[in-house]
C-alpha cells in the first residue's frame, strides 16, 4: 500500500477549520441551507470562549459583582461583608465549563448534521484540507464550495528575559486556575487585565497591575478606564501606569516570580499574568499552500471571504475585525448565508446592512466589560468618531442622578455618554459605566445599528424608576 492509499478522502460542500462558537455557527448556517459540512477541531469542541475565556471568566466574575452590588443595598449590606467562598466560586466555574469536557458540544454539532474530524487541520491547496488525527490517521477533505478558517486567536506573551522559566499565566491559566495566588502581577490594562484583576482581588489575592500606557481600557472612552481604576484601587489593587516589565525570573519551579521594571523597580509575586494582546492562530494552518503568509491575520471583505479568493473564508478573530465572541458568531451567520447563496446561485445582499454584509463590524460593535463597575459600549467613541471625520457632539450624564440608579445601589457611581452625528441626527456610539448597566447595552445597540433618528428615540419612553431612564436624561440634555 502506498502513502497515498493510506490517506482517507472525503468530499463536502463546506469544510470548517475550528469548532469554537464561530465555526459552530458557520456549520449551523451551511447545514441549515442543505450543504454538507465537515468541521475540524484540534482541541475541545466549543473553543476558547467555552472553556478558557468568556464562559469561565464570567462565571468567576458573577459572584464577585453580585457581592459588590449586595454590599450597596441597605438592609442587605451587613449580611455580605464576609469573604467569598473561593472553593464554591471555582466549582461554579468548573460546572459552567463542563469540567473541560466537550460531550455536550459534540452532541450539538452532530445534531445539526455536521461531520466532526478531531485533529490538526491544515490547508493543502485550493479547496483542500488535510487532517491528522491523534492516532496518526490522515484525511484529505475536499470542499466543493468553501473552506472557512475559524481558528481564532491566542494570547501574546512578550519575549522577555526569563519568560520561559517563569511559566507566566495567560488568559487560559487565569480562567482555569485551581488556586488563588497570594500575590498576582497583571501586565496589561485591557479587558482581560481588568476583569481578572476584579476576580483575583475579590478572591483574596494582592493584585498589582502594570500598565504601559496612561490608563485602563485604552480603546474605550477615557472615563470608563478611570472609573474602573478608581474602584479597583479602592478594593486594594495597586495600579501602576507608564511602567513595563523588562524581565522576569522564577528561580525555583515552585518559587515566586521576580519582575524587573523599566523604572528601576522590582516586584515579587506568586504568579504573573500577561494580558498584552492576541495573535491569530494561523501559523500552522498551511497558508503557504494558497499563497498566504503563515501566522498572519487574514483580511476579508464584508462577507468574510478572504481578499483575492473565491472559496476561502476567514471568520472571527482570524480576520482581526472585531475580536469578540458575539461578533464572531455574527460574522459566522453572515458568512454562512453568503456561502450558501453563492453555492446555490441565489442573489446576494451585499449592500450595507444586507444579509451577506457584516456591516456591524464597522458601525455597531457592542461590548460589556464585567468589572465593578460594569462598562458597556457600542459603536464609536468620541475620539474615533472625530478621527473618522464626523461632525459630532458628545452628550454626557451622571448615571447616579437617575432615580433607578439610586434605588439600585447606595452611593451609586457611573456615567453615560452618547455620541451624536450632528449631520444625520443619529447615534454613532454609546457608553455606559456603572453597576448593573450591562443589560442596558442592547437598547443602545439597536439605536446605533438601526440608525434611529433622535426625534424617534424621543418617543421611546423608559420605564420609571429604572436605570434605563438615563436615555431620557441624555436626550433631554441633547435637546436642551
Amino acid at each position: 500500500m502506498t502513502d497515498a492509499d493510506a490517506v482517507k478522502s472525503a468530499v463536502y460542500d463546506v469544510v470548517v477549520i475550528g469548532a469554537g462558537p464561530v465555526g459552530e455557527n458557520v456549520a449551523d448556517r451551511t447545514r441549515a441551507a442543505g450543504l454538507s459540512t465537515a468541521v475540524v477541531e484540534s482541541e475541545l469542541v466549543g473553543g476558547e470562549c467555552s472553556y478558557w475565556a468568556c464562559i469561565p471568566s464570567k462565571a468567576l466574575l458573577r459572584p464577585v459583582v453580585a457581592r459588590a452590588d449586595a454590599r450597596r443595598v441597605p438592609g442587605l449590606d451587613a449580611a455580605v461583608q464576609g469573604p467569598l467562598d473561593t472553593a464554591a466560586v471555582l466549582a461554579h466555574r468548573d460546572w459552567y465549563v463542563s469540567d473541560w469536557h466537550d460531550d455536550g458540544q459534540v452532541a450539538w454539532l452532530e445534531g445539526v448534521g455536521a461531520d466532526l474530524y478531531r485533529g490538526q487541520g491544515r490547508l493543502a491547496g485550493t479547496k483542500q484540507v488535510s487532517v491528522t488525527t491523534p492516532d496518526g490517521t490522515e484525511h484529505r477533505l475536499t470542499a466543493r464550495h468553501a473552506v472557512a478558517v475559524c481558528t481564532g486567536s491566542g494570547a501574546v506573551v512578550p519575549d522577555l528575559p526569563g519568560i520561559a522559566d517563569a511559566r507566566p499565566w495567560t488568559s487560559r491559566e487565569a480562567t482555569s486556575a485551581k488556586e488563588v495566588p497570594g500575590r498576582l502581577v497583571i501586565v496589561g490594562g485591557g479587558v482581560v487585565g481588568v476583569e481578572m484583576a476584579t476576580v483575583y482581588q475579590a478572591l483574596g489575592a494582592q493584585v498589582t497591575m502594570l500598565i504601559r500606557g496612561k490608563g485602563l481600557l485604552p480603546k474605550m472612552e477615557q472615563f470608563a478606564g478611570e472609573l474602573v481604576a478608581e474602584a479597583l484601587t479602592e478594593a486594594g489593587a495597586d495600579i501602576r501606569t507608564g511602567v513595563s516589565a523588562t524581565s522576569v525570573d522564577r528561580a525555583t519551579p515552585d518559587g515566586p516570580v521576580t519582575v524587573e521594571l523599566d523604572d528601576g523597580g522590582r516586584i515579587e509575586a506568586d504568579e504573573i499574568l500577561f494580558a498584552t494582546g492576541r495573535a491569530p492562530r494561523t501559523d500552522d494552518l498551511g497558508l503557504e499552500t494558497v499563497a498566504l503568509k503563515p501566522g498572519s491575520w487574514l483580511p476579508v471583505d464584508d462577507s468574510c471571504r478572504v481578499e483575492g479568493s473565491n472559496w476561502l473564508y476567514a471568520v472571527g478573530d482570524v480576520n482581526h475585525r472585531a475580536l469578540l465572541t458575539h461578533q464572531g458568531k455574527y460574522q459566522a451567520r453572515i458568512a454562512g448565508a453568503a456561502i450558501a447563496a453563492r453555492a446555490q446561485g441565489t442573489p446576494e445582499a451585499t449592500g450595507r446592512w444586507g444579509a451577506h454584509n457584516a456591516t456591524a463590524d464597522h458601525a455597531a460593535v457592542p461590548q460589556v466589560v464585567f468589572t465593578d463597575p460594569e462598562v458597556a459600549s457600542v459603536g464609536l467613541t468620541l475620539a474615533a468618531a472625530e478621527r473618522a471625520g464626523h461632525r459630532v457632539r458628545a452628550v454626557d450624564y451622571d448615571l447616579a442622578s437617575v432615580s433607578g440608579a439610586g434605588l439600585y445601589a447606595s452611593g451609586y457611581r457611573g456615567r453615560a455618554r452618547m455620541v451624536v452625528d450632528l449631520d444625520r441626527e443619529i447615534l454613532l456610539g454609546v457608553t455606559f459605566v456603572g453597576p448593573g448597566i450591562g443589560e442596558l447595552l442592547h437598547s443602545a445597540t439597536v439605536a446605533v445599528a438601526g440608525e434611529v433618528p433622535i426625534d424617534r428615540l424621543w418617543h421611546a419612553v423608559p420605564a420609571f424608576p429604572t436605570i434605563s431612564e438615563i436615555w431620557l436624561r441624555l436626550l433631554e440634555t441633547y435637546r436642551g
